[in-house]
């Protein structure tokens, strides 16, 4: 049978907060990491997430659009901090099923958390 593990996230560069939800599993993570840029903290979420749930087929969902079509590989990736960082995110996506998928802010049930 087939399962998929739904996980949110979100980040803030103002406070260097980045989050995960996975509603399924009841699991709120929030960290913290001051100096973040708001890309850099919405990569850390998914990189948490990513690091800490080893279940095999996950949707990623995040508000960021620039982020999700970059782990997409639909826009190219500029700036080397995010280069490195997206580079991470995929490695941890060896021997998985990652999905990642944009989602309204709104509707961002880690957004929701972090406020």
């Amino acid at each position: 049978m087939y399962s998929e593990t739904v996980i949110y996230t979100d980040g803030s560069g103002k406070t260097g907060k980045y989050i995960y939800v996975i509603p399924a599993k009841k699991i709120v993570k929030i960290f913290r990491n001051h100096g973040l840029t708001n890309n850099e903290a919405e990569y850390s979420g998914i990189i948490a997430a990513l690091s800490q749930i080893k279940d095999k087929n996950i949707a990623i969902f995040s508000d960021s659009q620039l982020i999700v079509n970059q782990l997409n590989k639909s826009y190219k990736i500029k700036e080397p901090r995010l280069k490195v960082l997206a580079q991470q995110v995929w490695k941890l996506c060896e021997s998985r099923n990652v999905a990642f998928n944009w989602v309204p802010r709104e509707k961002n049930k880690a957004g929701k958390v972090l406020g």
